[in-house]
């Protein structure tokens, strides 16, 4: 076996083993598109297709976590970080424009009571080629998150025809959460929601009317 599938397996069990998580909570599962930006790899998690109104496609590709390793802060403080990516294929003929917000406030877990957790967005493009990085290629994750962990964090993206966008969100907990641990951006009319666990937050806006779930 390669080093770098040896350090991927270990990076999974370390964010298992730091989350109260087991490697069996985490199926991997292949995605078959005719899109060449979709991930078919095994840190995909979910994928949502909406269709618009002359039948062209938006897709939103959700990631697996990385991490589940410890960040302290500059006062002390001990946090547990997760790593998450969202990618959107835009097939329709018009460009795709999304804003997300998330305030500076915590946010509770209530499926493991206890939790709490921030989220931020950092400004750096996921690729593809990251998929099998460590924390998936986001660089210099302690210095961002030593200059943003009192601030509100925002993300503005365009989406041409034809092209694709990817993403990071990172999830920082006060402490490990019990069981397994999943994210994901999707689509509600023109609102965008991320759902972490059980827990959904309406998060940003899209400039696309009529995108339907395609099921």
């Amino acid at each position: 076996m390669k080093y770098a599938q040896v350090y991927a397996l270990f990076l999974v069990f370390v964010f298992h083993s730091s989350c109260g998580q087991n490697k069996t909570d985490l199926p991997k599962e292949k995605i078959k598109s005719k899109t060449k930006n979709v991930s078919t790899s095994g840190w995909t998690d979910t994928k949502y297709e909406y269709i618009d109104p002359v039948g062209k496609r938006l897709i939103i590709q959700n990631g697996l976590p990385r991490g589940g390793l410890k960040y302290t802060d500059p006062n002390g403080k001990v946090y547990v970080y997760a790593i998450f990516w969202t990618r959107i294929i835009n097939e329709t003929a018009n460009p795709f424009e999304l804003t997300i917000d998330f305030p500076v406030d915590s946010f509770t877990l209530p499926s493991s009571p206890g939790r709490y957790f921030k989220i931020f967005l950092p400004s750096d493009s996921m690729t593809l080629e990251k998929e099998d990085l460590f924390n998936y290629g986001l660089p210099a994750l302690n210095s961002f998150l030593d200059q943003g962990l009192q601030k509100a964090s925002s993300l503005k993206r365009t989406v041409n025809p034809g092209e694709s966008s990817g993403f990071y969100f990172v999830t920082l907990f006060n402490r490990g959460v019990d069981g397994a641990l999943r994210t994901g951006l999707s689509l509600k009319g023109q609102d965008l929601f991320y759902r972490i666990n059980g827990k959904e937050i309406r998060c940003g806006k899209i400039n696309l009317k009529k995108l339907m779930l395609q099921k």
